[in-house]
This record gives structure tokens, C-alpha cells and sequence, in this order.
């Protein structure tokens, strides 16, 4: 007896929108098993992780508040991924439009609010996207890998940020790495008092639909889905495939610029080292469990910010370790990326 692979009909659509769902039950089905191991009652670990992610306002708008970040480079390696462009750097280019956000943000106090925001928001996109454009002209000239040089760029701005806050823009009177505090002017508005509803969650769900619209909606998008899904052809067909990557990832690593602004202009008020805990890693596993579709992205980040806060609470109560949460984040990966494998392929078992 022995198994192989062979490939099956396309799925119909609405399977295929079904895939974030079911991977996220298989999840928390194959979570369960750890949280049992632990010694915890796995009903009673579920019960307290969304009660602490989702049981109160406090609590929701929390879930928001991480959900967030997550969305933007969720769909900043989503759409890059599409053209088949191995964004691996969206940590990086979280960075560099959190510093030039950061930047303006200091300096621009002048400026109202309604223009000083929206220019912090350009200026992150823009560092973003033209620090993602760097592993795209490497690979359409020079034939450099996309994977491994996004990868290590992101170690580049890691590096400048601490360069930055250990030099011209520490505060003065700081003896650690941290620059000023950005202008009032700069901070997010806030819409329910006395908590932390800012305006970067509707900006997240705004960018699903932008991104949306993009992917089904435009000449771009095709071109890019066209690239993906077949480079060779793309340009037998007069597609500029090295023009559409460049195009991709200034897109997507300005999404990831947008989230790094995000981060000053509402969470920290200032640089620091360290401000994310590794958004843009985890984006690649929300994309990946989104099915790179910007609907699947938006309800794998929320997963995410769920599990983030909610497993606090459940640590708390049921007493199992807290670092839980990550093994959910990597079985979430792994189940994904078995579903998408039996997208396209089926398993026979063969008698010989």
C-alpha cells in the first residue's frame, strides 16, 4: 500500500472562502490538545480566552486595538504574495514608516491635526513601500532572492532605529533608547473616551476594501494575479511583470509602513526599540491563513488579536502558560498550510 498525491478539479468559490474559517476551527480542535497537557479543562481554557478577548468593552476594543497592526501586514504580505513577490520584510518596512511617521510626527507640531495625520500616513506608506522596493529591484535586475533579501533588510532597519535613538533621536534627557514624544497634534483621535478606540481600526478596515478592490477591481490587479500565477506567460502576453512587482511591493510594504505609524500615532507616542512585537512575522502567518484574500485576512488578524489578548485571561484563570498563544499562532500556520495543499491535490491510498 502506499499514498500519493494527484491533482484535483478547482474547488468551487465559496469553498475556497470557507478555508480561513475551517482552518481556524482545526486550530483551536488541535489547540486543545496542549491546553490539555497542561493540565487545564480545555472548555473551561476556550470559555476564558474569549471572555478575556471579546467579554467586555474594555476587553473588545483591546482586541481591536492588536487587531489592527495585524491587518495591515496581513495584507501588506497578502498582496505581495498574489504576484507571487516573497515579501518577507514587512517587519522592516513596519519600521521605516514608524520612523518616518515618527519623524514628522515630533517635528510637525506646527500643522493641524487634519493635515499633520494624513501627511504622517503618506510618509509612512512612502517609507514603507520604497524600503519593500529594494528586494524588488534586486530580484528583476540583479536575479537576487526575494526571500532572503527582504528577510535581512529587516535587520537593517532594526539596526537604524536603534542608531537613530542612540543619536539624533534620543530626547535629550533620556538616558535609554527613546525619542520625544510626538506632537499632539499627531496622535490618532480616540472616539470613545478613557480608552483606546483609535482611528487606525477604521483605517484597517478600510484597507481590506482598498486592497479588495485593487485585487478584483483594477487592470493592476489582474496584471498582478497574472504574474502570480504565471510570470513567463505574463510577459509572452506583454504584461511589464518587473514594472507590476515593483508596483506590488511598494504597495504592500506601504501597507506595513501604514502600521508602523500606527504604532507611534496611537499606541507608544514616541520611538522606541522593541514597539513591535514581531507584527510583521506574524503577518505572513495571517496572510497564509487568510488565503491571501483580503476578507480571510481581515478574520485571520482578528483570530490573532483574539488569541493575543484573550490568552492573559486564560492563563490567568486556568493556569496554563501564557506562551500558548504562540503555539495556537504556529498551528495555525501549519493547518493552513496543509488545507491549501489539499486545495490542489488530493490523497489515494493505493493497494499494490
Amino acid at each position: 500500500m502506499r499514498m500519493r498525491l494527484e491533482r484535483r478539479e478547482p474547488l468551487p468559490s465559496w469553498v475556497l472562502v470557507l478555508l480561513p474559517v475551517a482552518a481556524i476551527l482545526a486550530t483551536l480542535v488541535l489547540s486543545a490538545i496542549p491546553v490539555a497537557l497542561a493540565g487545564a479543562n480545555v472548555f473551561e481554557a476556550y470559555v476564558a480566552l474569549f471572555q478575556g478577548a471579546l467579554g467586555s468593552r474594555f476587553n473588545l476594543i483591546e482586541t481591536l486595538v492588536k487587531t489592527s497592526p495585524l491587518v495591515f501586514t496581513g495584507l501588506a504580505v497578502a498582496f505581495a504574495f498574489r504576484a507571487k513577490f516573497w515579501n518577507i520584510g514587512a517587519e522592516g518596512q513596519l519600521i521605516a514608516g514608524a520612523i518616518a511617521g515618527g519623524v514628522v510626527g515630533i517635528y510637525g507640531g506646527a500643522l493641524p491635526s487634519f493635515l499633520l495625520i494624513p501627511l504622517m500616513l503618506l510618509v509612512g506608506f512612502l517609507a514603507g513601500g520604497l524600503y519593500a522596493c529594494i528586494p524588488a529591484l534586486l530580484r528583476t535586475h540583479l536575479q537576487v532572492d526575494d526571500v532572503v533579501s527582504s528577510l535581512l533588510l529587516n535587520f537593517v532597519m532594526i539596526y537604524l532605529l536603534s542608531a537613530l535613538l542612540f543619536g539624533p533621536l534620543q530626547r535629550p534627557d533620556a538616558g535609554w533608547p527613546v525619542s520625544a514624544e510626538i506632537a499632539e497634534a499627531a496622535r490618532y483621535p480616540v472616539f470613545i473616551e478613557r480608552t483606546r478606540l483609535h482611528l487606525g481600526i477604521p483605517l484597517a478596515l478600510g484597507a481590506v476594501l482598498v486592497v479588495w478592490f485593487l485585487n478584483q477591481k483594477t487592470k493592476f490587479g489582474y496584471q498582478a494575479r497574472a504574474v502570480g500565477s504565471n510570470l513567463q506567460a505574463a510577459h509572452f502576453a506583454g504584461i511589464p511583470t518587473n514594472r507590476v512587482i515593483v508596483l506590488t511591493a511598494l504597495v504592500s510594504g506601504g501597507l506595513a509602513g501604514i502600521a508602523g505609524v500606527g504604532e507611534v500615532a496611537a499606541v507608544q507616542y514616541k520611538l522606541l526599540t522593541g514597539f513591535s512585537p514581531d507584527y510583521g512575522y506574524t503577518g505572513i502567518v495571517i496572510a497564509m491563513l487568510g488565503n491571501l484574500h483580503p476578507v480571510g485576512v481581515a478574520l485571520s488578524a482578528l483570530f490573532f488579536g483574539i488569541i493575543n489578548v484573550g490568552s492573559q485571561t486564560m492563563s490567568r484563570m486556568v493556569d496554563v502558560p501564557s506562551y500558548i498563544s504562540g503555539v495556537m499562532e504556529g498551528t495555525a500556520l501549519l493547518v493552513m498550510m496543509v488545507f491549501l495543499l489539499l486545495k490542489d491535490f488530493r490523497l489515494r491510498i493505493e493497494r499494490r
